[in-house]
């Protein structure tokens, strides 16, 4: 551990907490670049919201043979992949910035593509491809954070995790089909 790491006094934190207080949740010790990290926000939102979009098309048009078990995991990976955009959504407001949700920007934001897909096989093969595109940039993303904006952070570790269980769901489907 570094010499130069202390805590500070409560009188301290006390006065820093009253400068400022206007930007909420972003005190003097918030040491990330906001507006990169608000940048990084929006765009896994956009991620998220295409991605219950596809999800939910490919609940409504799923059909074949294993149609059913596919159907229930897109309506369930729907439903969770609008959670993360919640949180995500929160998260910006809480540093000060604004969600974006306008329908004409959230193809551009979106690190993953709305491919529709048309046979079921299509569909699973593109919700795999999305949550292996949003593994990888959520991985970048907490890498990039560091420990710059834990609870930021914390947000991305908690959803890639479900989004490699939305991978490893959609290969074991793939195989099947």
């Amino acid at each position: 551990m570094s010499d130069d790491l202390h805590l500070s006094d409560v009188q301290s934190l006390r006065e820093r907490a009253r400068q400022h207080v206007e930007n909420g949740a972003v005190t003097e010790s918030y040491s990330a670049n906001r507006e990169e990290v608000l940048r990084l926000l929006n765009e896994s939102l956009a991620t998220e919201l295409v991605c219950t979009l596809r999800y939910k098309r490919h609940y409504f048009m799923a059909t074949g043979l294993n149609a059913k078990a596919a159907a229930d995991e897109f309506l369930e990976h729907a439903v969770q992949e609008a959670e993360h955009a919640d949180r995500l959504a929160e998260r910006i407001v809480q540093l000060g910035g604004e969600p974006e949700f306008n329908p004409d920007v959230l193809s551009r934001l979106s690190h993953a593509q709305y491919v529709a897909g048309n046979t079921l096989k299509e569909m699973v093969y593109e919700d795999l491809v999305a949550e292996r595109i949003a593994i990888d940039s959520y991985r970048e993303i907490i890498q990039y954070l560091g420990d710059k904006d834990p609870t930021t952070r914390r947000i991305f570790e908690d959803i890639l995790a479900q989004e490699e269980e939305h991978a490893d769901d959609m290969a074991d489907i793939l195989k099947d089909l």
